[in-house]
């Protein structure tokens, strides 16, 4: 069905409201996962509301916190998130870094103690928006198993990058593996198969059935290529955020644990550069305006794609599958349907 994404934010900012998250801090998670929506990413969208909500009304998300920290040195922000949703203590993070890359030229945060950051495009471009580069990396569970192997002992371990350029920044936001364990659950929500490649089962072998592979593993990106990235942002995640490595990992996909995943931000500082950023976007239209192998499919640039998809969504609406739209609405502590979609 589709529902208008303010009608979604709405809803996800009154159900957390109602649970005693503080208004600002509900309206921010619910920003975050509307976003994964407008881009076409309901793996790290709505989907994920129930759970948070849960882990709330259970005490494993601290609602009301932004974390403490300290600059372990002049560059080097050392945070604790104190079990706080994790787009709240990001955001914290993120203003404090930034503020600092403009003296220092660049700024890092290590974040342990916090929850799930959602999709990681939306803090790079934050940090782009400010006319500085970003990057941000996050830790899971062992979801992703060894190139050659058969069970999951690495986590998915996102990165996202954000350029700033004259026009929009060239955003870059990938998984290691070869995709997320959100997009395998919601494949299995909506009862669709996998693809082959993707996933093992719970025994370790290859499998389409999306069902069986949330208890199962996800195959590396680029087989030993993706193997090896996803190992190196471990041990990158875990040394500056103090968190657990992957097979220690819990809370991102349950509601039993308290989220001991690790969290980086960096900001770098690139100071008034307006002729540089004019080449960069100039350098973009190049590689779009290239000729492309299919003529029927334009070369385009990382980050054109969601770029465009959320422009129709906040024009169309967002596609919400009925059963999800239907539980998010029957959570209000109300009774009542807050809002109906359309086009069903």
């Amino acid at each position: 069905m589709r529902v208008n994404w303010d009608t979604a934010l709405s809803l996800g900012t009154q159900l957390l409201v109602e649970r005693g998250v503080p208004a600002a801090h509900a309206a921010l998670q619910a920003e975050v996962l509307v976003e994964g929506e407008l881009k076409g990413h309901p793996s790290h969208g709505l989907q994920r509301l129930p759970r948070i909500l849960e882990r709330i009304e259970r005490g494993l998300i601290d609602p009301a916190s932004e974390g403490s920290w300290h600059w372990r040195s002049s560059s080097f922000l050392e945070m604790d998130g104190e079990k706080g949703l994790g787009p709240v203590v990001a955001q914290s993070a993120l203003g404090l870094i930034c503020a600092r890359a403009g003296t220092t030229g660049i700024a890092v945060a290590g974040i342990r103690n916090s929850n799930h950051l959602g999709m990681l495009a939306y803090y790079v471009e934050r940090i782009a928006e400010n006319g500085q580069i970003g990057l941000a990396l996050s830790s899971s569970e062992a979801l992703v198993h060894p190139y050659g192997g058969t069970r999951g002992l690495i986590g998915t371990n996102p990165l996202a990058i954000a350029v700033p350029t004259a026009g929009r920044p060239m955003v870059v936001d990938l998984a290691t593996g070869v995709v997320s364990m959100g997009k395998i659950h919601h494949h299995a929500a909506t009862g669709l198969p996998i693809q082959e490649g993707w996933a093992r089962d719970g025994g370790g072998k290859p499998t389409t059935d999306a069902a069986a592979a949330t208890k199962g593993s996800i195959a590396p990106f680029g087989d030993a290529k993706g193997y090896a990235l996803g190992m190196a942002l471990e041990l990158l995640v875990a040394s500056i955020a103090g968190s657990a490595l992957a097979p220690d990992v819990r809370g991102t996909l349950d509601a039993d644990s308290v989220c001991n995943k690790g969290d980086v931000l960096i900001a770098i500082d690139v100071g008034e550069q307006p002729a540089l950023l004019a080449s960069f976007s100039s350098y973009l239209d190049r590689i779009r305006n290239s000729e492309p192998a299919d003529p029927t499919h334009p070369v385009t640039v990382p980050g054109d794609g969601a770029s465009q998809r959320r422009q129709r969504a906040l024009h169309d609406g967002i596609d919400i599958a009925p059963r999800l739209w239907s539980e998010l609405n029957a959570l209000s502590c109300s009774n009542q349907s807050l809002v109906k979609g359309h086009g069903q």
